[in-house]
C-alpha cells in the first residue's frame, strides 16, 4: 500500500485509506512510519479500547480471520488477503504509551481524524534519516531493541544517532556482564535474518561489530579479527568475511538466506586452522571442512531451520573447490555440484571480489571470470533425464546384489556420461565392466 506524496506532506492524513476504521483508537507502528517515508506497507497496528471487538469487526468487513495473539495483554490479529492488522489494548495515556517505545520513528500515532501525534520528535528524525532512541531505559526494557536499532539503520539506509549508539554499546556490555538479560535466540534469529536479507547487509553486520553486538551473538566470526591472511587478501579474516557479504548483497540482491549466511561464515574455520608453513606463508588447511561444521553449529544456535543450516554448511564445505580448466573438468564440476549451483558460484565470486591482496591482479580475475562463464554455460544445459543404465541393469550386468557397490557404479556411469566419455548403452556397459574389474568386484567370478 502506498500513500500519495502530496498527502504525506500534509499535517493530517486521509484515514479512509485504512478502512474499516475502529470505533476509537490510534494508528501506530511501522505502517505509519513507512507511510511518512513513502514506503510500501501491508500491516497495520492499532491501539484501541476493545481489541477483540475491533478485530472481529475488521475480519467480517474484510473477509479475513481474527484470533487472539495474547488475550491477557489484549492483543488480537486479523489476517486478510491485503495484509495483517493488529489490535492492541491501550491501557495508559497515549503519550505515555508512545514514550515507552524503542525509537522515535516508532513513537508516532495518528488519530482517526488523521492528526499526527509526535511527542518524541519522530517526524523530524524521519526527515533527517536518523534512528534515535526514545530513552536508554526503553532499550533496557527489551534487549532485542539493540538489534532492532541496527535493523532500522540497515533496512532504511539511515544513520544511527551518536547518543543512541553509545547507549546500545553500553547495553551490550551489560548483557555480556550478565546484568541485562539477552533476548531469546529465536528473536535474535529473526532480527539477524532481516539485517542479512537486504542490500546493505554488509554494512549492517559491520555496525553490529562497531556496537559490540557481533561478539555476543557470533563469537566464532569475531575470532577472525586480526587474523591476517596475506597473498591474495588485503583484509583480516573478519574484515574479509564482512566484505564478502557486502559483495554478495550488492551484486546478487536476489541471494537466498542460506547463501547469505554461508558467505558471511565461509571462513569461520580459518582462525583455528591458521599455521605458518615452512615456506613462510600462512596456511589454513582444512578450514573449509571445519567451517562447514562450525556454520551448522552457529546456525543451529540461532535456531535456524534445517533448510537454512544444511545448505549453508554445504556451501561453506565446497567454497574452496578450484574452478575447472577445460571442458571435461567443467562438465565434471557441474555434474558433481549441480545441486549447489549457481549459489556456490555466487559465493565464490563474492569471496574472490572481497580479496584484493598483493598477489591479486586484473589478469587473474579475468581468467577466473572466464572459468565461471564456462561453468555457467554448462549449467544451463539440462542434465540427462534418465541414466544409460539403471540399478537393476547394473546388478544383472555385474552379477552383484543390491548394495553400496551398485550405487557407486551408478554414480560412475552418470559422471562418465556427463563428461562425455560415453554416449550410449553399449559404451556404458563396456566402461562399467572395466570399472568393476578395477574395483575387484568381478575377480572372484572370473569375469
Amino acid at each position: 500500500m502506498r500513500y500519495p506524496k502530496w498527502l504525506r506532506r500534509r499535517q493530517q492524513l486521509d484515514m479512509r485509506t485504512f478502512q474499516p476504521l475502529p470505533v476509537d483508537g490510534y494508528l501506530v507502528g511501522g505502517a505509519l512510519r513507512d507511510l511518512l517515508l513513502g514506503r510500501d506497507f501491508d500491516d497495520l497496528d492499532w491501539l484501541v479500547a476493545e481489541p477483540e471487538r475491533e478485530a472481529r469487526a475488521a475480519a467480517t468487513a474484510l473477509g479475513g480471520s481474527a484470533f487472539a495473539l495474547d488475550e491477557k495483554r489484549g492483543h488480537w490479529r486479523v489476517v486478510t488477503s491485503q495484509g495483517t492488522r493488529d489490535y492492541i489494548r491501550l491501557d495508559q495515556p497515549l503519550e505515555q504509551e508512545l514514550s515507552s517505545r524503542d525509537f522515535t520513528l516508532n513513537a508516532l500515532a495518528a488519530t482517526l481524524a488523521g492528526e499526527i501525534i509526535d511527542p518524541c520528535g519522530g517526524r523530524q528524525d524521519l526527515k533527517r534519516n536518523i534512528v534515535r532512541m526514545v530513552s536508554e531505559e526503553g532499550l533496557e526494557r527489551d534487549p532485542l531493541r539493540l538489534l532492532r536499532g541496527v535493523r532500522f539503520v540497515t533496512t532504511l539506509g539511515f544513520r544511527l544517532d551518536e547518543a543512541t549508539g553509545k547507549a546500545i554499546t553500553s547495553c551490550a556490555a551489560a548483557q555480556r556482564a550478565g546484568s541485562l538479560p539477552p533476548p531469546a535466540w529465536e528473536r535474535i534469529r529473526e532480527e539477524l535474518n532481516r539485517i542479512i536479507s537486504v542490500s546493505r547487509a554488509g554494512r549492517g553486520f559491520q555496525l553490529l561489530d562497531e556496537l559490540d553486538l557481533l561478539e555476543q551473538y557470533l563469537p566464532e566470526l569475531c575470532a577472525g579479527r586480526g587474523v591476517e591472511q596475506g597473498d591474495f587478501h588485503h583484509l583480516d579474516v573478519l574484515g574479509h568475511s564482512l566484505e564478502a557479504l557486502n559483495q554478495l548483497a550488492q551484486v546478487f540482491p536476489e541471494a537466498s538466506i542460506p547463501l547469505r549466511w554461508a558467505t558471511l561464515l565461509h571462513d569461520v574455520g580459518k582462525p583455528p586452522k591458521k599455521q605458518l608453513g615452512e615456506d613462510g606463508h600462512l596456511h589454513f588447511y582444512g578450514h573449509d571442512r571445519l567451517g562447514a561444521i562450525l556454520t551448522r553449529q552457529i546456525l543451529r544456535r540461532l535456531r535456524q531451520k534445517r533448510a537454512v543450516a544444511d545448505p549453508a554448511g554445504r556451501l561453506v564445505r565446497y567454497h574452496m573447490l578450484p574452478l575447472p580448466r577445460g571442458e571435461r573438468e567443467a562438465r565434471r564440476f557441474v555434474h558433481r555440484r549441480r545441486d549447489l549451483l549457481p549459489d556456490l558460484l555466487k559465493l565464490m565470486i563474492a569471496d574472490r571480489e572481497a580479496a584484493r591482496g598483493p598477489r591479486s591482479s586484473e589478469q587473474a580475475r579475468h581468467a577466473y571470470r572466464l572459468a565461471l562463464a564456462h561453468v555457467i554455460r554448462l549449467l544451463k544445459q539440462s542434465p540427462p533425464r534418465k541414466p544409460l543404465l539403471d540399478g537393476r541393469e547394473i546388478m544383472e550386468l555385474l552379477g552383484l546384489p543390491e548394495g553400496p557397490a551398485i550405487g557407486e557404479a551408478l554414480r560412475f556411469i552418470r559422471e562418465a556420461e556427463a563428461v562425455g566419455d560415453i554416449g550410449n548403452e553399449e559404451q556404458a556397459r563396456e566402461v562399467l565392466l572395466h570399472f568393476a574389474r578395477a574395483r575387484g568386484w568381478l575377480s572372484c567370478q572370473g569375469r
